[in-house]
Formats: C-alpha cells, sequence, structure tokens
C-alpha cells in the first residue's frame, strides 16, 4: 500500500478570488477525485485549523495498492484537471509519499 500525502499553502488571492475561497474549492475538487479515479482507495481532504506559523492550510491523503497506481492517478485526466487548478491558487506545495 502507497500512501501520498500533500500540503498547500494559498496564495492571498488567485484566479479572481480569496484565498479562503480558493482553499474550498480546491477542497472540492480534490474530494470528487475519489469517485473518479478508479486508482484511489482512500482519499481524505482537510482544512488547517492550526494558527501556528508551521501550519499549511489544505491537506490531501490518499492511499494507492501500488506504485503503478500512484503514476496512473499522477497523469489521470481528472487529476490533471484538479492539478491545474491548485498549481494557479497554491503558493506553495510539499509532499511525501511512502510504503504502509
Amino acid at each position: 500500500m502507497i500512501k501520498h500525502i500533500v500540503m498547500w499553502e494559498f496564495k492571498e488571492s488567485a484566479a479572481g478570488n480569496k484565498k479562503e475561497k480558493n482553499i474550498e474549492l480546491a477542497a472540492e475538487k480534490l474530494r470528487s477525485l475519489k469517485d473518479l479515479v478508479e486508482q484511489i482507495k482512500f482519499l481524505e481532504v482537510g482544512k488547517n485549523i492550526n494558527q501556528s506559523e508551521a501550519a499549511y492550510e489544505l491537506i490531501l491523503i490518499t492511499e494507492f495498492e501500488s506504485l503503478s497506481d500512484l503514476d496512473q492517478y499522477q497523469i489521470h485526466p481528472e487529476h490533471e484537471k484538479v492539478k491545474d487548478f491548485i498549481g494557479e491558487v497554491a503558493a506553495k506545495r510539499v509532499l511525501v509519499d511512502y510504503e504502509k
């Protein structure tokens, strides 16, 4: 099992929206992937509630059966659409993939 975790910080404004709206839109788009990408075995999206300077604003936690499934997810057209939107509105991204 492969765990794929991504966290983002967002721009104050982008794509005609303020930060909070873009966080909500990104969360909705990420959640929609569970029904659109068959390789996803588990998907959770969370909005940060910690006010620490070290905290990121949104997190995605996903699980895949194999690295091959993760690779297929990465190039899936629905994932590409979400990735394009988040790439426009996010200021910073970090990720980790590990075998569970």
